[in-house]
């Protein structure tokens, strides 16, 4: 006679959960420590090749002896092709002068780092993508997507009035989480839609459109109701920034950014602040997302404005890229940006 099955503990379902969480956290620090002990690896390899070669006419015959003879030696392994070999070289007499970036390079995985070696040149740049990769934790495609839709430009290019609507703390977080356009081309939308047709569309395709915002956002609702004096007002869509532990609404305008969409997103803010806004949350900030907008237009309505607020544009179809190099901000104020990002 079998033995009665006893029943199942009511907080069984909790438990079950805290244990997968367990399990995947040290899954996840398992990964991370043999990611660093690999690219460390990689790294001393290419180390001790740019050495030798100092002094050896026939640097190529080198690796592809080298190669060879670590195929042989560790079958079934993978990492040491010819290519790779002269990719951890490269790698090594890329960053060997840049101690800062050596620390973070060991904290993404080597595809990423061969991603950004092979597409990126300007040596900020590079460490921009490296820094978002492991802050935001960029899969491989995620990456290569946002260099391609030049991201580091956009960022730093950003419309924004956080350098005094927001404390020191906060300000630098948030102008890397806002760009000056994002591009949602996995939108099946024509070049003329509606208001409506854009936010259905991305409340559609929302993995996506937290990809395109940059990482560590969450999806809150699409038209978010807030009441004010018996008059109800809807925001197009309301996200939270985890790192900034802050709401962020969006308002989506198909045409030209107007001074008056600033006053509207204050209003906004202000009600998002007084009504959902939970005590230890840092203040609600606002994007507005138009299709075009004029840089002196945009400047002087944020000007006066004291609501943390950015202004951006869209696009939903690959085009052109613009010319963005010579708009940039210089060296040292990039460098303080990233170091203040963290």
């Amino acid at each position: 006679m079998s033995r009665a099955r006893r029943p199942i503990p009511d907080d069984y379902t909790s438990l079950l959960a805290e244990v997968k969480e367990r399990v995947r956290a040290a899954q996840y620090a398992a990964l991370r420590a043999v990611n660093k002990e690999l690219v460390a690896l990689y790294w001393g390899i290419g180390q001790l090749i740019a050495s030798r070669q100092k002094n050896v006419a026939h640097g190529t015959a080198i690796v592809e002896q080298l190669a060879a003879v670590l195929r042989r030696a560790f079958p079934g392994v993978s990492g040491y092709s010819r290519r790779n070999i002269f990719y951890m070289r490269e790698f090594y007499l890329t960053y060997r002068n840049l101690p800062k970036v050596q620390l973070l390079v060991a904290q993404i995985g080597w595809t990423h780092n061969l991603i950004v070696l092979q597409r990126c040149e300007d040596p900020l740049e590079r460490e921009f993508y490296i820094r978002m990769t492991r802050k935001f934790g960029w899969t491989k495609n995620v990456l290569i997507h946002q260099i391609e839709n030049q991201s580091y430009e956009k960022t730093l290019l950003g419309q924004t009035n956080f350098d005094k609507a927001l404390t020191p703390k906060l300000r630098a977080q948030a102008k890397l989480a806002v760009k000056d356009e994002y591009t949602f081309d996995f939108l099946e939308l024509g070049e003329e839609h509606a208001e409506l047709e854009l936010e259905r569309a991305l409340v559609g395709r929302i993995e996506q459109f937290l990809h395109t915002m940059g990482g560590l956002f969450a999806f809150v609702g699409s038209q978010f109701r807030l009441e004010v004096e018996g008059h109800d007002y809807f925001i197009d869509l309301l996200l939270y920034h985890r790192r900034l532990r802050c709401l962020v609404a969006i308002e989506l305008k198909v045409g030209e950014f107007q001074p008056e969409f600033v006053g509207k997103m204050q209003f906004y803010l202000s009600a998002l602040d007084r009504q959902v806004r939970e005590k230890g949350e840092s203040p609600s900030i606002g994007i507005i997302l138009c299709k075009e907008k004029r840089r002196t237009i945009v400047e002087y309505a944020l000007q006066p404005t004291k609501k943390p607020i950015g202004v951006a544009t869209y696009r939903i179809v690959k085009r052109l890229p613009r010319e963005l190099k010579g708009q940039l901000p210089g060296p040292e104020e990039i460098a303080m940006l990233l170091e203040g990002g963290e």
